[in-house]
């Protein structure tokens, strides 16, 4: 086919547009869905803490301290507020109380998160003038209690010049902060601070220097990438067939290097029955105890970063549920069943009556307090429930004129006399006892011989109230 001069220099100008409009759309789709996977994901928190100490009135590149951090502090919120689903509050340190001699408590959340508090935030760093003292362990602490819950993305900036000054220990602060759910490590910007002061903050976050050109960038570019890329767990529960639906049970997630506390959670399945998943920094080595009864350990867990953990635990479990008819005189007798591993024989559980519980399962004793008391072996099956009955009690009443000592007996079936309890010294007592025959002996306090014992029979029999006269 043969193009003429002209028609050819169109077709060769169309074609380039196509081109260079192709070049300019195929990035588009990606970003668009950046965006709607940001717009879906956890709302991110950013408490901003703005030191106000006297010490920001000094110079730094010719300006004052408290200007640069002003200036720094509207760049940074204007920076945040891009990004989708973010919301900002503020606290201010040494706002206050005039140095010397300052006031170590001198820390105030002074704007809470909610919406639409941006011009409310910027209007109160402007009215900021330098006045007391930096107490930056105080300030993370009490911060803890600033953000609503800890289901969120929650972060801390601190925009300060200097160091802690008083006696307090960021570090421990740091790891406070991760106890309370603060899972993401504080950026500090520091102002005309020295490699020494800097370095101080290691151990608290993430710390970067005023100077750097890319500050605000690089905040924002974790932000996003937290809510992006966020290293997640799910902690599976394991039946007897490895399947993780085993649910409702407390965790409790320890430091395995440190051996310390850090968090407890209630396990959930969720709408399409999967567990739960939860946000965790993954700097730590975990180690995770779900309190079946009795309870169930993980292995030592090196989270990695950036992607979805499971962390697994066989706790393959059935049911005991303990019951007994109730009748007019039980509802007063607080029977509960110790439950102990039948092969150590510790106590996993002490369970009340008429309650289901569940057990890993296996074989367990259980030790039923009612009067007489019950022993019984039992077998945890997987996923089935056991039930003991327990025979109804009767009620027995014993009436004596002045106080003594005796004791309650039972009548086996081979003819032997079993001791069931001992009489207390009150001259009117009860005691809700399983059917059976008793023998009732007792003697009076002040007939100092053995022939002044008196022995009285009874039968009895459930959901029937019995008097004995020991006169």
């Amino acid at each position: 086919m043969v193009f003429h001069n002209k028609n050819f220099l169109l077709f060769v100008v169309l074609l380039l547009q196509s081109f260079l409009l192709f070049s300019q759309n195929t990035c588009k789709p990606c970003e668009e869905k950046k965006k709607k996977l940001l717009q879906k994901a956890p709302i991110t928190r950013v408490l901003l803490i703005f030191d106000a100490s006297n010490s920001m009135s000094g110079k730094w590149q010719g300006k004052e301290k408290i200007s640069i951090a002003k200036d720094l502090a509207f760049q940074l919120i204007d920076s945040l507020i891009k990004i989708p689903n973010v919301q900002l509050a503020l606290r201010v340190y040494g706002s206050t109380v005039k140095y010397p001699p300052g006031d170590c408590k001198d820390s105030k959340l002074v704007i809470p998160f909610k919406t639409n508090n941006i011009k409310e935030i910027k209007n109160l760093i402007t009215s900021l003038k330098p006045t007391g003292i930096t107490p930056i362990e105080y300030s993370l602490i009490q911060s803890a209690e600033d953000f609503p819950d800890n289901t969120s993305l929650n972060n801390i900036i601190i925009i300060t010049d200097g160091i802690e000054e008083c006696k307090g220990d960021p570090c421990k602060a740091r790891q406070y902060l991760e106890s309370k759910g603060i899972i993401f490590k504080p950026f500090i910007i520091g102002i005309g601070l020295n490699t020494q002061q800097a370095q101080s903050f290691n151990c608290v976050g993430k710390y970067i220097d005023a100077q750097q050109s890319d500050v605000f960038k690089n905040i924002s570019d974790v932000l996003i990438q937290q809510k992006l890329n966020k290293t997640t767990v799910q902690v599976n529960l394991l039946d007897i067939a490895g399947r993780p639906i085993e649910t409702n049970v407390a965790l409790t997630f320890y430091d395995a290097k440190k051996n310390t506390y850090l968090y407890n959670y209630i396990h959930s399945l969720n709408e399409l029955n999967n567990p739960d998943t939860l946000t965790l920094p993954s700097h730590i080595s975990y180690k995770v105890i779900a309190h079946t009864i009795p309870a169930s350990e993980s292995n030592t867990i090196e989270l990695n970063e950036g992607h979805h953990n499971i962390i697994p635990i066989n706790t393959p479990q059935g049911a005991l549920n303990i019951q007994r008819e109730k009748g007019v005189f039980n509802f007063n007798e607080k029977v509960r069943v110790a439950v102990r591993d039948k092969k150590t024989k510790q106590i996993v559980n002490v369970q009340n009556i008429n309650s289901i519980e569940k057990y890993l399962i296996g074989e367990y004793e259980l030790d039923i307090l009612t009067l007489p008391k019950i022993i019984k072996d039992i077998l945890i099956e997987p996923a089935k429930t056991q039930t003991i009955s327990i025979p109804s009690a009767g009620e027995l009443k014993i009436q004596t004129l002045e106080p003594g000592d005796g004791s309650i007996l039972i009548t086996k079936d081979n003819g032997q006399l079993e001791w069931v309890t001992n009489l207390t010294k009150d001259t009117q007592q009860t005691f809700y006892l399983l059917p059976g025959k008793y023998k009732i002996v007792w003697r009076s306090k002040s007939l100092r011989s053995s022939i002044y014992t008196i022995q009285k029979d009874i039968e009895i029999k459930p959901h029937q109230s019995f008097l004995v006269k020991m006169y």
